[in-house]
């Protein structure tokens, strides 16, 4: 049988087949929890994401953490998001047999305010930047130039194959002298990978979750409450941002290196840049 929507109509249909049988709903439910068997909302199992590049930038990124630790540089993950005037409907806790709603105003589709955001997971320190129309390489390079001034020293920025991030405003920026600004590319279709998703889901939880604000203007207060409130919360941004490459990179054994031997030099990947 496909078990891609395994449900109690699965088991239903199972037991019918092979018994001749058919059970109630109630009882089906019955079986799934007696087997130690959960109700969850699914996530996305992306089939394109190449396995091997996954592996090689496991390794890429383990040499860049090796090296921001021996260097001082800080490690970004960036990424972009929307957040819509209109609710974002989510679970919510009502009394049994009552319905769960949810008031909107129904705003048009357009009525969004978008952002970047940036998350040094080291540190817990969280940049945003609004984003005024689509995000382009122009926008891209504002961010570049907010986290090069916000923060001194080596960085390294890890993002995306998004089509913003690349593009000739972004490839004169990187010429400039002495600018100490490395961009790394994540892996195709690895957003479990990108540490600043987890900002995003956050806001949604917090800020557009079940609550419809109505206007863009008011989203946009919101959101700037959201983002200055994480600057005291730089604990939980650590351990919320945290994703599945942290715990692989962490499980991989360490590198046997010669006493003396300097770290192995990471490579910028700007082929597309």
């Amino acid at each position: 049988m496909d078990l891609a929507n395994w449900n109690w109509k699965v088991v239903r249909r199972f037991i019918e087949q092979r018994c001749g049988r058919r059970l109630s709903r109630s009882t089906c439910l019955r079986y799934l929890h007696r087997l130690g068997f959960v109700f969850q909302r699914p996530k996305k199992r992306l089939l394109k994401a190449d396995a091997a590049r996954r592996g090689a930038f496991l390794e890429q990124y383990a040499a860049l953490v090796s090296e921001a630790g021996a260097t001082g540089a800080k490690i970004f993950f960036v990424d972009e998001a929307h957040f819509r005037a209109d609710a974002d409907l989510r679970g919510k806790w009502v009394l049994k047999g009552q319905p769960a709603l949810v008031d909107s105003t129904s705003p048009r589709w357009g009525e969004k305010a978008s952002y970047y955001s940036a998350v040094c997971l080291e540190t817990g320190e969280v940049e945003y930047r609004e984003l005024t129309g689509n995000s382009t390489a122009e926008t891209s390079t504002a961010v570049l130039r907010q986290l090069r001034a916000q923060h001194p020293g080596p960085l390294m920025v890890i993002w995306d194959n998004g089509p913003a991030h690349g593009g000739e405003a972004l490839r004169a920026y990187l010429a400039t002298p002495a600018l100490d600004l490395r961009l790394i590319r994540l892996p195709a279709y690895s957003p479990d990978f990108n540490a600043d998703e987890a900002i995003w889901g956050w806001a949604r939880e917090e800020v557009t979750g079940n609550t419809c604000w109505g206007t863009k203007a008011v989203v946009q207060e919101k959101m700037a409450e959201f983002f200055a409130g994480l600057t005291t919360r730089t604990a939980e941004v650590q351990s919320r941002c945290r994703t599945m490459l942290q715990a692989l990179v962490e499980a991989l054994p360490p590198p046997a290196l010669d006493t003396g031997q300097a770290l192995p030099h990471v490579p910028s990947i700007c082929a597309l840049v």
